[in-house]
């Protein structure tokens, strides 16, 4: 990381930087940056959810595509960055700062910048480099644009709160804590008739890309059928719709059943194959207002961690209070690969699979899902229960795994996740066996 005391100014030509500054739209100003720059550029708010992104270029990496798609920057990669004291110096220094790539993260080397109003920090200004760095007039050419940028950020804030109506806009002030206090919340939802629920859930419905995002019109039209006969509100993105799913007053965790009665519904109407491309996550269950963010971001990061692994149907949870492991997995790719570290056992399992053409490794992940039991495990995997017996036994033989040891089985069950769900970790496995 390094930051830039810009001398010498070197002339800006006037047409580009006075149309962004003459700009009252945030999109629009983000496609002449990135026009200017010829790199692809991300703007953020200062909670990294997504505010405006360049269409001109499509070269983002794996970090972009995915805040692109989710609507906010993946939690591992902000606990990266303010692990490594960048968020801190956007906090406090003018000046752009480059970010050295994170290639195991699929983060690519850039440069950002905070974009403040009014002396407080509204958000960033994200440039990929790639293999081309940017020059000493385009970091002065970001710093004399940013003020103006955070202006735009504060006001795209306000206008889409206003754009959607009274209700809309509370409901987004709730889940983003832009309210002054409980009591005067409650005074302005009265005011504009909005029921606020005695308990709640959060659920956030997503598309596992751009081009499906058509589907969330279908999505819509599925629940204001179902909520016909429940109470809940829902708001609209890009590529998200965030439902407020309200429990009955006395039933304990009657929203999350709610949750589940709507999943069913949409994965009826829309058909096996195409529900797979909804991303879909279910905040935990709250009484008081102000978890109705928690339970939003909770709701995010079930979607964040599926869109990290791309899991196979149906076998990762869809609500926050049963992620578990998987909430540790992006940690445990990041610490492994950076260390690279490897399990010597299931690289003999893969060898012999590559080799042989089995199936232990996939065979020992559900063995280990099933806590060991066998005919559970068989009808899963599809095999004769004597199949299973055999493999079991290979794997015994050939490595040494212990199945009465629990430690070692909850280790080996958060890594086989990771090489039956990831591909770059698979192929990082592949590779070491050929050193």
């Amino acid at each position: 990381m390094m930051t830039f005391n810009l001398l010498g100014k070197v002339r800006i030509p006037m047409e580009v930087k006075e149309l962004i500054l003459q700009a009252e739209d945030i999109h629009k100003a983000t496609e002449l940056i990135s026009s200017k720059l010829k790199k692809p550029v991300i703007i953020e708010n200062k909670n990294f959810e997504l505010i405006a992104y360049s269409s001109s270029f499509d070269d983002f990496d794996q970090t972009q595509q995915k805040t692109i798609l989710s609507k906010k920057c993946p939690l591992f990669i902000i606990d990266r960055l303010k692990k490594e004291g960048i968020v801190q110096s956007l906090e406090t220094k003018p000046h752009p700062i480059r970010v050295d790539p994170i290639e195991e993260l699929g983060f690519q080397q850039r440069v950002v910048i905070g974009a403040k109003h009014l002396g407080h920090t509204m958000g960033y200004v994200w440039i990929q480099e790639s293999n081309e760095m940017l020059a000493e007039e385009d970091l002065e050419f970001l710093e004399e644009i940013t003020s103006h940028l955070g202006k735009l950020i504060y006001d795209q804030f306000m206008k889409v709160n206003a754009k959607e109506g009274r209700k809309e806009e509370l409901l987004w002030q709730l889940i983003h804590h832009e309210y002054g206090s409980e009591s005067q919340f409650r005074h302005d939802a009265s005011l504009a008739k909005l029921q606020i629920p005695d308990r709640f859930s959060i659920m956030v419905f997503s598309v596992t890309a751009p081009q499906y995002k058509f589907m969330l019109e279908h999505l819509e039209d599925i629940v204001n059928r179902f909520r016909a006969n429940q109470h809940m509100y829902y708001l609209k993105t890009e590529f998200q719709m965030i439902l407020f799913i309200e429990g009955r007053k006395e039933k304990h965790m009657s929203s999350r059943d709610i949750a589940r009665d709507l999943i069913d519904e949409v994965k009826f109407e829309t058909g096996e194959e195409e529900f797979y491309h909804y991303l879909i996550g279910v905040g935990k269950e709250y009484t008081k207002l102000y978890y109705m963010r928690k339970s939003f971001l909770e709701a995010l990061e079930v979607i964040e961690t599926a869109n990290f692994i791309s899991p196979r149907p149906e076998t990762m949870p869809r609500e926050f209070a049963k992620l578990g492991l998987y909430r540790y997995l992006a940690a445990l790719y990041e610490k492994n690969s950076s260390e690279d570290y490897y399990s010597e056992d299931l690289l003999l399992l893969i060898r012999n699979d590559m080799n042989k053409q089995t199936e232990l490794l996939l065979t020992l992940e559900a063995y280990l899902a099933n806590n060991g039991k066998g005919k559970q495990t068989a009808q899963e995997l599809f095999i004769h229960p004597n199949t299973l017996n055999y493999r079991i036994k290979q794997i015994q033989e050939m490595t040494n795994i212990d199945f009465s040891d629990f430690n070692m089985k909850a280790y080996l069950y958060t890594e086989l996740l990771l090489l039956n769900n990831v591909d770059s970790y698979y192929e990082r496995y592949k590779s070491a066996l050929q050193k």
